[in-house]
């Protein structure tokens, strides 16, 4: 039945036909008919962020908790380009989201109007697809399609940009049920062939390993994934977009790999014999020098985009399909086959590299360390519902390395685009998703100045995150690469540690603020944030010229590692009898 409204009425009516119960918005003049529209709904719960990056950075946060599909609404011209940001973040992340912005009357579309900018022209590397909406009675169908293209096959960023005259005109409404898009069909299920063909691989691998992201994630595919590593015992490196999607407290799960991966993760992937990549894309910062990234395997490579397979590293087995079907394919040929696992010296051999060469660091008294700080923050959660949010650097890392997860969607970061200041509003919107969560941002004291502003839109919605700031007085990762590369020429990367004064910054916006400068005071500290009913802050004074380590130089193989616990190569250890020994 079809009811007569304006524009902007269509569009709220539409986002509730979507389910959408939070959005993240910023008014201006042209969106003014959409927010007056947004003031009468009684579904959706209308965020007033204090940055439009932030706004879209929390739309980000809250889908990658949930789920769901993130939500922003914007106005146009510094309104729209303020997006720009945030939306490519998702887009390289492959996150669901729906960015609304306004735009001038179409009747002064390219005449330079006030605060006019071409939003679809700018976006178009950046979105999965984009709209001109140019016919108020095509907007409700337009919205179906957003919402369908953004979280289907490979998600990602939809903008929709509205003329303030789109907005105000009168359509009879009558929301599709279904979308007809002939030219985008994606694909979910992985040919039968492929399958069967990866399943003879991992029946006669010794030494599989399976590499898994974020496209798990996304399918959630957690539970097929864990049915597959422990019916066949095949370790398992998460990337850290994959990070959550096999709990890290399981004795197969053997780490993050890459530039700062462990060396006992990096060099599981050089000597496995069987890649089974799912739902990555052989990003750079994992496989270092890319002609010798597990050269000694062969590959399967599952992934919904059949743009990844063979973009970078070319698969053996190539299976386009979304991973959860995939995965729980593979389990079905092989538990049908009576396959049975034949990884045990494998298995083994990975659990004495880990041993020889686990992660660490070298405490000194009364000196806090941010690796101990990331470890406590651990333990301290470790039986609640917690969400861990990062900034960008090396807090982010330590917060990979250092903190244990068990849950799928628990662990939001920036990867991709290794975007500063997305952890805080990305945190909050995490919050507003799953309100009953403990929602913690691991943050850096350069990383969180970039939207600090947001310490506002948590505390005046009561959004209680609480930010933890590894705060040692430098662009740190910036700083970490001049120390090594440049000779400690430490250009433009010092940050005073107490300018800002966070405790203060937390005080004047309502917060909570701690201040932690002995590792005797950190566990206090920590709880108190963590049972305070509303946002807090723990600057934490951590070692200043501390540095990320194992790391792999730019341009270097990934078992070529700087740091960390020294040892000799792995191809040096097997030559010397280690895996005849672990074998027998």
């Amino acid at each position: 039945m079809t009811e007569q409204m304006n524009g902007a009425q269509a569009l709220v009516r539409s986002l509730e036909a979507e389910g959408v119960d939070v959005l993240f918005g910023y008014p201006g003049g042209v969106a003014l008919p959409i927010f007056d529209a947004l003031y009468d709904s009684k579904q959706i719960r209308s965020v007033l962020p204090r940055h439009e990056q932030g706004a879209v950075h929390m739309a980000d946060g809250y889908a990658r908790a949930t789920g769901r599909c993130g939500v922003a609404l914007v106005t146009s011209g510094p309104g729209a380009s303020n997006t720009i940001t945030g939306i490519a973040n998702a887009y390289m992340d492959s996150i669901p989201m729906v960015v609304f912005t306004a735009q001038v009357a179409t009747a002064v579309i390219g005449t330079d109007a006030f605060q006019e900018i071409d939003i679809t022209g700018i976006t178009v590397p950046i979105t999965k697809h984009n709209y001109l909406v140019k016919d108020a009675k095509e907007l409700p169908e337009i919205i179906k399609e957003a919402f369908h293209i953004a979280t289907t096959g490979r998600p990602g960023p939809v903008l929709v940009d509205v003329p303030v005259d789109i907005s105000k005109a009168e359509i009879d409404f009558d929301y599709p049920e279904i979308v007809n898009l002939p030219g985008y069909k994606p694909t979910f299920r992985g040919h039968g062939k492929q399958v069967k063909q990866a399943v003879t691989l991992i029946k006669e691998a010794n030494k599989p390993l399976l590499y898994v992201g974020g496209g798990v994630i996304a399918s959630e595919g957690s539970k097929e994934l864990k049915e597959l590593a422990e019916l066949m015992q095949i370790p398992v490196v998460t990337t850290m977009m994959g990070k959550g999607s096999f709990p890290e407290d399981h004795h197969l799960w053997i780490g993050m790999p890459g530039m700062h991966g462990a060396k006992y993760t990096n060099y599981a992937i050089t000597e496995t014999d069987l890649l089974i990549a799912v739902g990555v894309r052989f990003d750079d910062r994992v496989t270092g020098k890319l002609a010798t990234f597990a050269n000694k395997a062969k590959i399967i490579h599952v992934d919904v985009d059949p743009a990844e397979i063979g973009k970078n590293k070319e698969a053996d087995v190539p299976i386009v399909g979304d991973a959860k079907n995939v995965l729980a394919g593979m389990v079905a040929e092989l538990r049908k086959t009576g396959a049975e696992p034949i990884t045990q010296g494998w298995v083994a051999l990975v659990d004495r590299w880990r041993k020889q060469f686990p992660l660490h660091y070298s405490p000194e008294e009364g000196a806090l360390h941010p690796q101990y700080v990331v470890q406590r923050v651990s333990e301290l959660t470790a039986d609640r519902e917690t969400i861990i949010a990062t900034e960008v650097g090396q807090n982010q890392m330590w917060a990979c390395q250092f903190y244990t997860l068990r849950h799928p969607r628990s662990w939001i970061s920036s990867g991709g685009l290794g975007t500063m200041g997305f952890g805080l509003p990305a945190a909050i919107g995490a919050q507003a998703g799953r309100p009953d969560a403990l929602v913690i941002d691991i943050a850096g004291d350069g990383s969180i100045q970039m939207n600090s502003q947001e310490f506002a839109t948590a505390a005046i919605n009561g959004f209680p995150v609480k930010v933890i700031i590894l705060n040692n007085g430098y662009l740190g990762m910036v700083r970490q690469w001049q120390e090594l590369f440049y000779g400690r020429r430490y250009s433009s990367s010092v940050l005073p540690q107490d300018c800002p004064d966070f405790v203060k910054l937390a005080e004047a916006y309502g917060c909570l603020g701690l201040r932690v400068t002995d590792p005797s005071e950190l566990d206090a500290a920590l709880k108190k944030a963590f049972d305070h009913d509303g946002p807090a802050i723990v600057d934490c004074r951590v070692v200043g010229e501390e540095c990320v380590y194992p790391m792999v130089a730019p341009g270097a193989s990934i078992d070529e590692m700087l740091g960390g616990i020294p040892g000799c190569p792995v191809s040096e250890m097997l030559d010397d009898g280690t895996l005849e020994e672990v074998w027998e």
